[in-house]
């Protein structure tokens, strides 16, 4: 047999590591508690628009300051379309409020929360959250902003822009600063969850905004979702 040279085994092994990795992903594991069912998220997968790729739409603007473009609005602004809008808090504190275990207000109002726990939805660390420390408490759009304005957003009228960025109820959750900037603006193709426990609630999430939304999302993150619904337990 002739020797095997550097390419041809370098190939092999890239082959195998291939293999292995969509195994992992497809082995069923234990999700989280209170994780949805694949019977929950299939269905969601079903329904959502899958285009072949993400390609960038100039305008996209985040900041209000200045002569910024600010499309989806002012950040955490209580007066748009989104559920639960309209309340006299910030949309920042409503999630905090409801994401914090044990919240506390401040006594001088009714909507600043400033302290609890919390239970991060995408590690399972618990933070004990109190005075200073909320600075470390992000709010992450499970959806990004950047990649929902280029999926479609861009077209949105601004008010359909606003409520999408302030929607408590199907795109934003209250995690840790450190693991929020690690995700970025990234989508499921290159980001999901550390603890693989937490996958079928990060997929459920996502889809659900997309859906709600009419977003589609683009064929490798379709991919990724499939694999990762498909390790989810049958009901839940």
């Amino acid at each position: 047999m002739p020797p095997v040279g550097p390419r041809a085994l370098g190939l092999a092994l890239a082959v195998v590591a291939a293999i292995c990795a969509v195994l992992w992903w497809a082995e069923p594991r234990t999700s989280a508690p209170g994780s949805p069912g694949r019977d929950r998220i299939e269905p969601l997968l079903a329904q959502v628009d899958v285009v072949p790729e993400r390609v960038p739409v100039p305008g996209y603007e985040r900041d209000c300051s200045g002569d910024s473009a600010c499309v989806f609005g002012p950040a955490w602004t209580d007066t748009t379309g989104a559920p639960g809008s309209g309340n006299g808090c910030s949309t920042r504190h409503d999630v905090l409020a409801r994401d914090l275990l044990g919240a506390t207000a401040d006594p001088a109002s009714r909507c600043t929360v400033i302290g609890g726990l919390l239970v991060d939805p995408y590690t399972g660390r618990v933070v004990d959250v109190g005075g200073t420390g909320l600075r470390g408490i992000h709010v992450d759009h499970v959806f990004p902003l950047s990649a929902a304005w280029d999926l479609g957003a861009w077209n949105w009228s601004a008010e359909r822009r606003a409520a999408f960025a302030n929607d408590v109820d199907r795109n934003l959750l209250a995690v840790t600063g450190s693991v929020n900037s690690r995700k970025s603006d990234w989508t499921p193709e290159n980001w999901f969850p550390p603890d693989p426990g937490r996958h079928c609630f990060y997929a459920a999430r996502y889809l659900t905004a997309a859906v709600a939304y009419g977003l589609p999302v683009t064929a490798g993150d379709h991919d990724v979702l499939e694999l990762a619904v498909r390790r989810c337990p049958p009901g839940g």
